[in-house]
């Protein structure tokens, strides 16, 4: 069989192209997508979609980073991720049982802590996490995340810097990037208190 011109352009067209778009799923495990442009306040609908490459006033790390500043404990690491609610339509007798999250290992949990606006009771764990974590010293480092493209753990950066907080790392690619490197994952349990 031969290959007309023709016919042999448009298939390496083709095999171009399947390549292209096969690339990319190696390239990263997500957060991929294209940042979005750094807003002046928190972000309070829309949670689940790309993110700024920035955060003004924080230091934002990539896995590598985040990972050096893990192995050396350099900072508190504060997983914003929220809680699944229980549904509210469950018969009568079933036992809920909630999904684990798997997280980074040794990361503190402040779930339902990201939302653009916190009631107060919410604000309070925050704070209350926060120092905790850091033991009462607002210089001591602290990043923060989620999962990649998810403003909750950008919101909470945003917060932390707000509260006063000197040292903040914003790691976008969160728990799923850790993961997908390899990294050391564990089970987490949210910190008491608040509304938790």
């Amino acid at each position: 069989m031969t290959w007309g011109r023709g016919a042999l352009l448009a298939l390496l067209c083709l095999a171009s192209t399947v390549q292209a778009a096969e690339e990319p799923a190696f390239a990263a495990p997500a957060g991929g997508s294209p940042s979005a442009e750094e807003p002046a306040d928190y972000r309070e609908d829309g949670y689940r979609e790309p993110v700024p490459a920035t955060l003004a006033g924080a230091t934002v790390v990539s896995t590598d980073a985040a990972f050096a500043l893990w192995q050396k404990r350099e900072a508190v690491f504060i997983d914003v991720l929220p809680r699944a609610p229980k549904p509210a339509n469950l018969p009568e007798g079933t036992i809920w049982n909630e999904k684990p999250r798997i997280s980074i290992e040794g990361a503190i949990w402040l779930p339902n802590t990201g939302y653009g606006k916190l009631a107060d009771i919410t604000l309070a764990y925050f704070r209350a996490g926060l120092e905790k974590a850091t033991r009462g010293d607002k210089g001591k480092p602290v990043l923060f995340f989620c999962l990649p493209d998810c403003w909750m753990s950008w919101n909470a950066a945003k917060r932390a810097l707000e509260l006063g907080y000197t040292h903040v790392y914003w790691y976008p690619e969160g728990s799923e990037g850790w993961e997908f490197d390899g990294y050391p994952v564990a089970p987490l349990q949210p910190e008491r208190g608040g509304d938790q």
